[in-house]
């Protein structure tokens, strides 16, 4: 696995999930090509384009077929994944029996200022990932809390402790994708 993908499902300037996202990305091999995919300027999901899908869905599955494995790092919104997460798997899924997630491996990470690290949001997602067909990491779980008291005010993690979980996870995740 050389082409990591990762999507970060807040939009948020300076969130937690983008910051937790660079410290996984931290323990990527030095050679690792990553790409962060935008989701934030997606339209919704329609399944009346299907046929004659906007340019911004055939960027979108265009870059996402790109990839070799994916790292994704979500918030948790109301006892879900934030809408713009779920909009960006719909899209990518879509036209019917045309997914470009199929068969790629996934890494779920979750965050929230509080102290459960949106775990319910990461269960969310890989209820998705299944249907995706997207085999995925299950240890270590990656439920960051109380992650206000982690990061700066940029959002980028400054607890060590943190960081060097976060990077030997995504070791971990380098060595799980490879399998597939």
């Amino acid at each position: 696995m050389s082409k990591f993908g990762i999507i970060v499902g807040s939009i948020r300037k300076n969130s937690y999930s983008k910051g937790v996202a660079d410290a996984l990305v931290a323990g990527l091999p030095a050679d690792a090509e990553v790409t962060y995919i935008n989701i934030a300027d997606l339209p919704l999901y329609n399944q009346d384009l299907d046929e004659n899908s906007p340019e911004s869905y055939v960027n979108f599955r265009t870059e996402v077929a790109a990839q070799d494995a994916f790292i994704f790092v979500t918030p948790e919104h109301n006892r879900s994944i934030p809408a713009a997460l779920k909009n960006a798997l719909d899209i990518a899924s879509r036209p019917w029996g045309q997914s470009v997630w199929g068969g790629k491996p996934a890494m779920v990470a979750s965050q929230s200022i509080g102290g459960t690290g949106a775990s319910l949001a990461n269960h969310a997602l890989r209820q998705s990932l299944v249907i995706l067909d997207m085999p995925t990491m299950q240890q270590p779980e990656l439920y960051i809390g109380n992650t206000m008291a982690l990061a700066d005010e940029a959002g980028q993690i400054t607890n060590e402790d943190t960081k060097k979980f976060l990077a030997d996870s995504a070791k971990q995740f380098v060595a799980f994708a490879a399998k597939f």
